[in-house]
């Protein structure tokens, strides 16, 4: 599990290689990813949008951006946490994606950007 903390959120991502969801042979690679999200803080937190980076191993780069994670604008209440997954589409064996969510402290209603750490996407035994 790859882990980050900004601003007293805490990101931790875990990945998986969804076989029965891939083709191989038409340069189709899914992969799930499970993201949760920890407020450290004494203060409520809401996930406003969502910015990704997502590479392939061919060279191919393209951002998604959007409000919210998987159609929610969630609130984290202090000491919380808040898990949600979805998946991305590759045209190679492997990849890598990072980004952030830009946030709003419902204390002052301040946003900030938190980082989504770096993470890989990899097909199982690629790298053996």
């Amino acid at each position: 599990m790859i882990k980050a903390i900004t601003k007293g959120i805490e990101i931790s991502v875990e990945t998986l290689y969804v076989a029965r969801q891939s083709n191989p042979r038409e340069s189709h690679y899914f992969f799930m990813y499970e993201i949760i999200i920890e407020n450290k803080n004494d203060f409520s937190m809401q996930l406003l949008r969502r910015h990704w980076n997502i590479f392939d191993s061919n060279g191919e780069y393209r951002v998604v951006e959007g409000e919210g994670v998987v159609g929610e604008i969630p609130v984290i209440e202090p000491g919380e946490k808040y898990t949600y997954n979805s998946g991305c589409n590759l045209c190679t064996e492997m990849g890598k994606m990072s980004g952030f969510y830009t946030m709003k402290r419902l204390i002052d209603e301040r946003e900030i950007d938190v980082t989504i750490p770096e993470f890989y996407l990899i097909t199982p035994g690629k790298l053996n």
